[in-house]
Parts: structure tokens; sequence; C-alpha cells
């Protein structure tokens, strides 16, 4: 079991690994530093270093996780990339589908592929659907993901690197925020773009889970907003 540090989920499950930058969201991509060190490692999952990678063995894994969690599909790569086959895409799903105790969150940023493929997909209720959105030219990803059929969807607004004004979020049952972290000279997140965002969460009651403010050192800048931390989850979500 691959136990993860991420705030919002307990465990990562990556049937692929790899992907390819479609937006600035992507420009720092984290996945795509830690593929290269882990095939400097000599990681054989990661002997392609960052190109799309299907892994069919990573089917069975989930299969042996008794507990129920919270599992992040593919920290590593991204479910709906353009060279996704349909026919592994459902096998996932299958897979998903087969574990009930588990809940599946899965990201993505080709929000147009998720609504193309979703009819073809099984979508049982442990299955959360959400988009990456990073600023305000990539908000198209928010009514495509309204398109999909998953029961819950939710947005990851991060790294938040301008505002998000008057978002529609009917429809979306969770939305995280979050800084750019990790480098040397992350971008900017302003705290009237995050305060923002909570107040549209609030007046359109839709949980909202504050990540970290990021930062060169995401740990020294911490995870308060007006002096508390924000870890709200999905209302159908039951703590354990």
């Amino acid at each position: 079991m691959s136990k993860s540090t991420i705030e919002w989920t307990e465990l990562t499950w990556n049937p692929t690994t790899g992907c390819s930058k479609i937006s600035q969201g992507c420009k720092f991509c984290y996945a795509e530093i830690m593929s290269n060190r882990l095939f400097a490692m000599g990681q054989k999952k990661y002997r392609n270093k960052f190109k799309f990678t299907i892994h069919p063995i990573e089917l069975k894994r989930p299969y042996g996780w008794k507990k129920p969690s919270l599992v992040f599909v593919n920290s590593m790569s991204d479910l709906f990339h353009a060279d996704m086959p349909l026919e592994f895409l459902q096998k996932i799903f299958r897979v998903m589908n087969e574990n009930p105790h588990l809940i599946f969150q899965v990201l993505t940023k080709r929000a147009d592929r998720l609504a193309e493929l979703s009819e073809h997909l099984t979508w049982t209720d442990n299955i959360w659907m959400g988009v990456s959105i990073e600023d305000n030219r990539v908000i198209q990803r928010l009514p495509l993901l309204k398109k999909c059929g998953a029961k819950t969807k939710f947005l990851s607004l991060e790294p938040l690197i301008g505002p998000l004004p008057e978002m529609n979020l009917k429809g979306i049952h969770w939305v995280i925020v979050g800084g750019e972290s990790g480098r040397s000279n992350p971008r900017e997140m302003k705290e009237e773009w995050v305060v923002d965002i909570k107040d549209q969460c609030r007046s359109q009651g839709v949980p909202f889970f504050f990540k970290q403010w990021g930062g060169t050192n995401k740990k020294e800048s911490g995870r308060l907003l007006d002096g508390r931390e924000y870890n709200e989850m999905p209302k159908i979500f039951k703590s354990k």
C-alpha cells in the first residue's frame, strides 16, 4: 500500500504513470520531478521517466486493501490523458466498482475527455471525480466536470495562480485550495483569492478544504487561514 502525505487523502494508487503539460498549472509539475527522481533511483515502474505508461499489474492492488480508506487515483499521471486506452480506463473503473469500501478520488485537467468518455464508464458512488483549475483561463473545466456521471464532484484549485471569482458551484460537492510549493521561486497565491473562494463556498453550501499556502517552505507557511485550519469534506463522507 502507498500511504500518502497529501492532506486530503490517505493512499495513492497509480495504474498509470507519466503525463504531458497542457496548461499553466502543469508548469512545475511535482509528478514529473518525482518520476525523474525515481527513474534515477532505478525504479522499474518509472523506466520511461515521465512518458505516459500503463501498468496492468497495478489493477490487482486495491483488492488487498481491506480497511475503508480514501484513495487518490493517479497522483503521478492523469486518468484521462489522450494516450489512455478506453479499454484500460474501463478496467480501472471496474476495479473501483468492485471495491465499494474504498473511496477513489480521481483528479484530471482533461475535463473535455472526461465529458467525452463519461457515458462509457460505470460511476459507482465510491468514485469522486474532480478537475484541477489553476486560474480563470481554464474555468471551462468546471462545466465540463458537471457533465460526467460521478455522484460526488470536486474542484482542486491548486496551484492557485489567479483569482476565480463568481464560480457557479451548483452540483459541486467539495473545493480544495492550495498554493504552489517545492520551488525556489513559486508563483504567488494572494490571500484575497483564497478568502473569496472560501466565501463563495460558504454562500453556496460547499465544503471548503484549505491545503496549504505553499511557497518555498510549505511547512513554514502552514495551512492556517483566518487563524484556523479548514479540513471540510463532502457531506456524504463519514469519517472513520
